[in-house]
C-alpha cells in the first residue's frame, strides 16, 4: 500500500511540475519596487546591490518575505547599445520575475571588480568573492523586508557564485538552485590538461562596466571611481593558462589556486550546513558532466533538459519548478515538492523529439556498457571501421591544425570529420538508446613526446546528416589515471598533478582512457555510429600557441590487445 501511495504522489508531483503553468498561481504581486545602494562587506569594499520588492501598483509588500539573491559579474543593471536599461531581475531566464510575482524579494549584486561595485578581483571565484557572497546573504537576511530566509540562484558564472557562497555556509542561506557550473575547476577548465573556451576569453574593457547604471543617488561619480579600481583586476585567461598542473602555483595569486576554487573541497561544509541544492544543466553543454558529478556527491536534485548553455529547458515548466523549490524550502509550502523524484531528465526519442522522465537514479547510472572497436582503414577506404569485434591493424594520422575558427562561443562542437581520422560502423539494424558517458580507450604512438588528442562520437544518418553526440580531450602526458577524491561514477580520472604528468618515451605506446560528455540520444536504425580522432579543436582559444611544427603523427593501434574502442552507455530498458 505504501508503495502504491508513493507512486501516486510522484505522479501528482510530475503533473504539477510539467503541466501547471507558473502564470496559474504566481501572480500574487504584479508590480515591482526597486532600490539600489552600496553595501560594505567585511573588508570595507562597497558592492552595488539592487533590491526588487513585490508590489501592487505603488504599494510595496509590507510583510517580511524570503529573499532570492543573485551575484553577477555581468552587471545587474546596465544601458545597452540601443540606450535601453537591461535589468537581470526583470527577466525570467532564471525565473526571477516570476519569483517576484510569487512573493519573493529579489536582490542582484555586482561582484567586486565588476559592474558598479568597487574593488578588484584577485582571482576568478576566489575565497574573497565567496566571503563577499556570505556577507551579502547575511546582510539581506537582516533587512526589515526579509523573513530571514535566503535562497540563491544562478547559471554559468552565476551558478559558480551560488556554490562558492554556499561553501562558506551562511547561516541564513537555506536553498540553492545551481545551473551549468563546475564541481572541480581544474577538470573543467583544463579537462585532460587542455584548455578550451570556458574561462579563457579576453577580459572586457572598462567601458563595459562604465555602462552600468549608477546606484540611487549617484550622479556617476561613484561609478567612475569604482570602475577605475577594476583596472587592477587579475586577467582571467592568463590566470588559467599560467597553471598547467593541478598543483601549479599561480604567479597572480601566489598559491595553488586550483585548490582555492575547487568546490568539491567544500562539499562537507555545504552538506553539513543543510543547504538544499538543486543542480540544472542541458545535454548540449559541457558543464552537464560536472553537474551530474556534483549531484551525486552532494545528494542534490538534478534537472537536465535538451538544448544549450543556460537555456531554460524547452517543454518544461522551468519557472514553476524554481518557484516550487523555493516555496518548499523558504516558505515551508506543502506543495508536493518533497514527494517529487530526485531527478528529471530529457530522454531523446528522435531528432527534436523526446520526453522528460523522473526517477531517483542519476542518468546513466543504470546503463550497461557496449564496446565498439576501431578497425583499420583497408584498401584505401576513406573511413576505418567500428564494430563489436576487434580487428588487428594500425592507422597513421597527421594532426591537422587548420580547424575552422567557428563561433566565438560554440557550446557544442560541429562535426569534426574533415580534420580527423574517422571510423564508421555499419548501418544499425535497429535503433539504440544511449544514456550516460561514453568512454574512449585508444592505444597509439606519437612522433612527438607530447600532443593533444580530441575524440568525438557522431551519428551519420541514412539521409547524410552528421550530428555531434559527445566529445572528450586528453593531453598525452596526462594519460595516467588515478582515483578521484570524490565519487566519479566509475569514470576514468586524470589527476593533473605535476608528479603524474609524463611525456612519452620514444616508441612508447600511449594508452588513453577518456571520459566523454554525457548524452541522452536515440540513434536511429539505418544510421552509422562514427568515431573521430583529431589533434586540434576549434574551441582552443590558444591553438596558435600550442600547435607544433611539424605536426605530430599518431599511429593508432587496433585489435584485441591494443583495445582501441569506445564504450557506449546503453540505456536500461
Amino acid at each position: 500500500m505504501a508503495g502504491k501511495r508513493g507512486r501516486i504522489m510522484r505522479f501528482l508531483a510530475l503533473l504539477i511540475a510539467v503541466l501547471l503553468p507558473v502564470s496559474a498561481w504566481a501572480q500574487q504581486y504584479p508590480d515591482v519596487q526597486r532600490q539600489s545602494l552600496y553595501v560594505p562587506v567585511r573588508d570595507g569594499t562597497r558592492l552595488a546591490v539592487n533590491i526588487y520588492r513585490p508590489a501592487h501598483g505603488d504599494a510595496v509588500a509590507d510583510e517580511r518575505l524570503p529573499v532570492i539573491f543573485v551575484f553577477t559579474p555581468y552587471r545587474a543593471r546596465f544601458v545597452d547599445d540601443r540606450g535601453q536599461v537591461q535589468e537581470t531581475a526583470l527577466g525570467d531566464n532564471l525565473a526571477l520575475r516570476s519569483l517576484i510575482r510569487a512573493g519573493y524579494v529579489v536582490a542582484v549584486a555586482d561582484i567586486r571588480g565588476k559592474g558598479a561595485s568597487f574593488g578588484t578581483r584577485r582571482g576568478f571565484q576566489d575565497r574573497t568573492e565567496a566571503l563577499d557572497g556570505h556577507d551579502l546573504v547575511e546582510w539581506l537576511a537582516r533587512q526589515p523586508f526579509s523573513s530571514g530566509d535566503v535562497g540563491m540562484i544562478g547559471c554559468s558564472y552565476l551558478g559558480g557564485t551560488v556554490t562558492h557562497t554556499a561553501s562558506t555556509a551562511p547561516p541564513s542561506l537555506r536553498a540553492a538552485f545551481i545551473g551549468a557550473t563546475d564541481w572541480d575547476k581544474y577538470a573543467f577548465v583544463r579537462d585532460g590538461g587542455i584548455t578550451a573556451q570556458f574561462n579563457t576569453r579576453p577580459d572586457e574593457p572598462l567601458d563595459v562596466d562604465l555602462a552600468s547604471v549608477p546606484v540611487d543617488g549617484d550622479d556617476g561619480t561613484l561609478l567612475r571611481a569604482a570602475v577605475a579600481q577594476h583596472a587592477g583586476n587579475t586577467p582571467m585567461g592568463p590566470l588559467w593558462y599560467g597553471m598547467p598542473f593541478r598543483d601549479s602555483i599561480s604567479a597572480f595569486t601566489g598559491n595553488p589556486f586550483w585548490d582555492e576554487v575547487a568546490i568539491w573541497r567544500h562539499a562537507d561544509t555545504i552538506r553539513n550546513a543543510g543547504i538544499a541544492t538543486y543542480w540544472w544543466s542541458n545535454w548540449e553543454d559541457e558543464p552537464t558532466a560536472q553537474a551530474i558529478i556534483a549531484a551525486q556527491n552532494l545528494g542534490s536534485r538534478l534537472l537536465i533538459g535538451p538544448g544549450s548553455h543556460c537555456v531554460p529547458p524547452p517543454g518544461f515548466d522551468f519557472t514553476g519548478e524554481v518557484v516550487r523549490f523555493f516555496d518548499h524550502h523558504l516558505k515551508g509550502a506543502d506543495n508536493g515538492f518533497a514527494a517529487q523524484p530526485r531527478v528529471t531528465h530529457w530522454v531523446e526519442t528522435g531528432p527534436g523529439a523526446g520526453e522528460y522522465r523522473m526517477g531517483d537514479a542519476l542518468p546513466g547510472s543504470l546503463s550497461s556498457t557496449q564496446a565498439w572497436y576501431l578497425a583499420p582503414h583497408q584498401n584505401g577506404a576513406e573511413h576505418g571501421g567500428l564494430a563489436p569485434r576487434a580487428v588487428d591493424g594500425a592507422d597513421l594520422f597527421t594532426v591537422d591544425y587548420n580547424v575552422p575558427g567557428g563561433e566565438y562561443f560554440a557550446f557544442w562542437p560541429a562535426p569534426a570529420d574533415a580534420h580527423g581520422i574517422v571510423y564508421d560502423s555499419a548501418p544499425l539494424p535497429a535503433p539504440i538508446d544511449l544514456l550516460g558517458n561514453p568512454v574512449a580507450h585508444i592505444a597509439l604512438t606519437s612522433s612527438t613526446r607530447d600532443a593533444e588528442v580530441f575524440v568525438y562520437l557522431e551519428e551519420a544518418t541514412a539521409a547524410g546528416e552528421v550530428r555531434m553526440l559527445s566529445f572528450g580531450r586528453l593531453k598525452l602526458s596526462h594519460r595516467a589515471t588515478a582515483e578521484a577524491p570524490w565519487d566519479n561514477l566509475g569514470l576514468p580520472w586524470h589527476s593533473g598533478m605535476a608528479a603524474d604528468v609524463r611525456p612519452l618515451a620514444e616508441g612508447e605506446v600511449a594508452r588513453l582512457s577518456i571520459a566523454m560528455m554525457p548524452l541522452s540520444r536515440r540513434i536511429a536504425a539505418g544510421s552509422r555510429l562514427r568515431f573521430v580522432l583529431t589533434g586540434a579543436d576549434p574551441r582552443q582559444r590558444n591553438l596558435a600557441d600550442v600547435k607544433q611544427d611539424p605536426p605530430p603523427q599518431f599511429t593508432i593501434l587496433t585489435g584485441w590487445e591494443a583495445g582501441s574502442r569506445i564504450d557506449l552507455p546503453l540505456a536500461a530498458e
